[in-house]
């Protein structure tokens, strides 16, 4: 009889279904705390994992359980120091014990400890992007370059040495030569061992001489037998195998465009960085290729570098047409409508020169609009800030005339921020898969400000 005994440490991935199927149960709770943790991430981290924390009610799955004053146990107690073998021990009274650890009441009224789950990129970003989809505005004409990319297809027999699958071939050959008893080196080593002391004894005995001959005769059967079953045949040898698939490579541009006047303080400029960068991480989700181009300006607007468009200073009034003029001959420069998804987002505090925002209007719906899959305008609010330029309604004479463009374009849409809190429900807003709803709620949102 032999046992074999496993020492493999588990392999990545072992239980990733029971996982899977943790976080389909958990969905609500895991949702609403990645929607808390995004709230407090940092930019330069709202792209890896995350340890989050979710209250362990409801995490219980029914289960069948035995009655706790019936039946006959055995069980080991360590440390008992009152009773002896034969003993019988009382039944604790109903209600009464200490068999309530871990539910005492706490001062917040939370009777168990929340559970902490960890979850990875992935995982992350599809439940934070679960809800939002990219408008539904197809293109008639999307030139689409075909990339290959090659995923696992199980293993074969034959293949490129780079491709050996080391682990399966090893596995192979311990069962073949486990099941044709193949020796091993070391009952050779013994036999050897075994016929040497017989030899270098002086007197043999009858006993001793047909012992010696049993095991010269296994020796040589052994020895043979190590021969016609080598360690690795070619029939235990595995290969990786991969498969070709055909997806299409589709490309997306992302204009980003700032007001940099003086209007514009470090608060405003850090609450647009913040929409910028997860508008960013959700297009690069949807398409395989993502340019960014940053666009700032004041009372002339010019294509910077990424370093330049968030921390450098500059001074001078506001002239927010001259940006959408820039981005429209960038666009003809470099990216044709044809070849690429273009889209746009636009951050301002509202502050414009009057005479511009009948330009404005004229530059988005006549010759950008058309052009873009999604223009998205965030305007960072400050109340005390934006009264100097605010009109007769309590909004920013931008803000009236961009929400005469919304009513008019479904590819364009406005939305007001205030705090940081509200950049990624602004977001979500913006691409809710629902998106009437979204805007409706989103609108009375914004009455309310």
């Amino acid at each position: 009889m032999m046992h074999i005994i496993d020492r493999r440490l588990n392999p990545k991935g072992k239980s990733l279904t029971n996982r899977q199927r943790f976080i389909q149960r958990a969905r609500k709770q895991i949702k609403k705390a990645v929607d808390d943790a995004v709230k407090n991430r940092k930019i330069s981290d709202i792209e890896s994992s995350e340890q989050i924390r979710i209250p362990s009610d409801g995490l219980d799955e029914p289960h069948l359980i035995g009655d706790s004053d019936k039946g006959v146990r055995d069980r080991v107690l360590p440390g008992n120091r009152e009773f002896m073998p034969g003993d019988r021990i009382k039944r604790p009274e109903k209600g009464g014990g200490q068999g309530q650890g871990g539910r005492e009441a706490s001062e917040d009224g939370e009777g168990e400890d929340a559970f902490n789950f960890s979850l990875t990129r992935d995982e992350f970003l599809n439940i934070l992007f679960e809800d939002m989809e990219l408008p539904d505005f197809v293109k008639t004409s999307i030139k689409e370059e075909m990339v290959t990319e090659f995923h696992r297809a199980g293993h074969k027999k034959d293949g490129s040495p780079a491709n050996l699958n080391l682990k399966l071939t090893m596995r192979n050959s311990l069962a073949r030569r486990l099941t044709l008893k193949r020796p091993s080196q070391e009952e050779i080593d013994q036999l050897e061992e075994k016929i040497t002391a017989l030899h270098t004894k002086k007197r043999k005995s009858e006993k001793d001489k047909k012992e010696l001959e049993y095991l010269t005769g296994q020796l040589e059967v052994k020895t043979r037998r190590r021969k016609l079953v080598p360690y690795i045949d070619p029939i235990d040898v595995r290969y990786t195998s991969f498969t070709e698939e055909q997806k299409p490579n589709t490309h997306a541009v992302m204009f980003c465009l700032m007001d940099v006047s003086g209007s514009m303080s470090e608060m405003h400029k850090e609450l647009a960085k913040r929409f910028f960068m997860l508008l960013h991480l959700f297009l690069k989700k949807q398409y395989s290729k993502v340019d960014i181009v940053f666009i700032r300006h004041t009372h002339h607007a010019s294509e910077v570098d990424e370093e330049t468009f968030f921390y450098s200073r500059e001074t001078g009034g506001t002239i927010v047409s001259t940006a959408l003029e820039v981005m429209e001959n960038i666009i003809k420069e470099r990216y044709p409508p044809d070849d690429w998804n273009i889209y746009a987002a636009q951050a301002s505090d509202g502050d414009n020169l009057n005479s511009d925002n009948s330009h404005c209007q004229y530059m988005l719906q006549e010759r950008l609009l058309p052009l873009c899959q999604y223009f998205a305008y965030v305007e960072i609010w400050d109340k005390q800030e934006s009264e100097l330029f605010m009109g007769n309604n309590g909004t920013t004479r931008l803000w009236q005339a961009y929400d005469e463009v919304q009513k008019q374009n479904r590819n364009f849409a406005i939305r007001r921020v205030t705090k940081a809190a509200d950049i990624f429900p602004v977001l979500h807003d913006l691409f809710a898969k629902d998106r009437e709803s979204a805007g409706s709620s989103a609108g009375q949102a914004q009455e309310a400000v």
